[in-house]
């Protein structure tokens, strides 16, 4: 017939019909959720903690460690890595990654005394936190440093902390670091039940 066609433009701020589920007396839009479960996961795969996560999105951090959990295919041990002052640094970080280490930390004797230096007094306690904070989220974190230096992250992570002493404090320059040694350790913790920190999903 000779009637009018009618051309419907979508409103890009209200979601399509079929984004959106009723559930009870609650409408869910579907797409909201997906973008949020996004940007969850981007800030933690950029370095975020959970909890730093959760105050970011106005939720709390057991969402956040549940969706993760939801999500997980990878079922091995969380494991870190951090030492300074390393002289083989990009050897390590090499090794870190082909093992699929989840945190690494690695500084040469010249840029830790450069962090130092670039930080006021209460930036470097807020920073310190949060890597401590980071690491307590993992199941083990390998610790390369002086005797010193071992036996305090030891005392602040607990069965966590896995020491690697590199040299007797303090320690003056940069130390080498075995990395058939350290790969060997990687390897055994990656395979260890009863290890350093809580098997997956304890």
């Amino acid at each position: 017939m000779g009637g009018k066609e009618h051309t419907f433009v979508h409103n890009p701020e209200v979601p399509p019909v079929t984004d959106l589920v009723r559930i009870g007396d609650k409408v869910i839009d579907r797409a909201r959720l997906h973008r949020l479960i996004d940007q969850a996961l981007d800030l933690r795969a950029g370095g975020a903690s959970q909890q730093e996560v959760a105050d970011r999105l106005g939720t709390d951090r057991t969402f956040v460690s549940r969706l993760e959990t939801l999500g997980e295919l990878r079922r091995g041990r969380r494991i870190g890595l951090v030492g300074f002052p390393v002289a083989n640094k990009g050897e390590l970080e090499a090794l870190a990654a082909a093992e699929g280490l989840d945190w690494v930390l690695l500084m040469t004797d010249a840029e830790r005394w450069a962090y130092v230096r670039n930080r006021s007094g209460i930036d470097l306690v807020n920073d310190i936190m949060a890597l401590i904070s980071q690491a307590q989220e993992l199941d083990a974190v390998i610790v390369l440093g002086s005797d010193m230096r071992v036996q305090l992250l030891e005392a602040v992570l607990g069965r966590k902390a896995v020491g690697m002493v590199i040299g007797a404090s303090p320690i003056q320059g940069d130390r080498p670091v075995d990395t058939d040694r350290l790969r060997e350790l990687i390897r055994a913790l990656k395979a260890s039940e009863n290890g350093p920190g809580p098997a997956r999903g304890e």
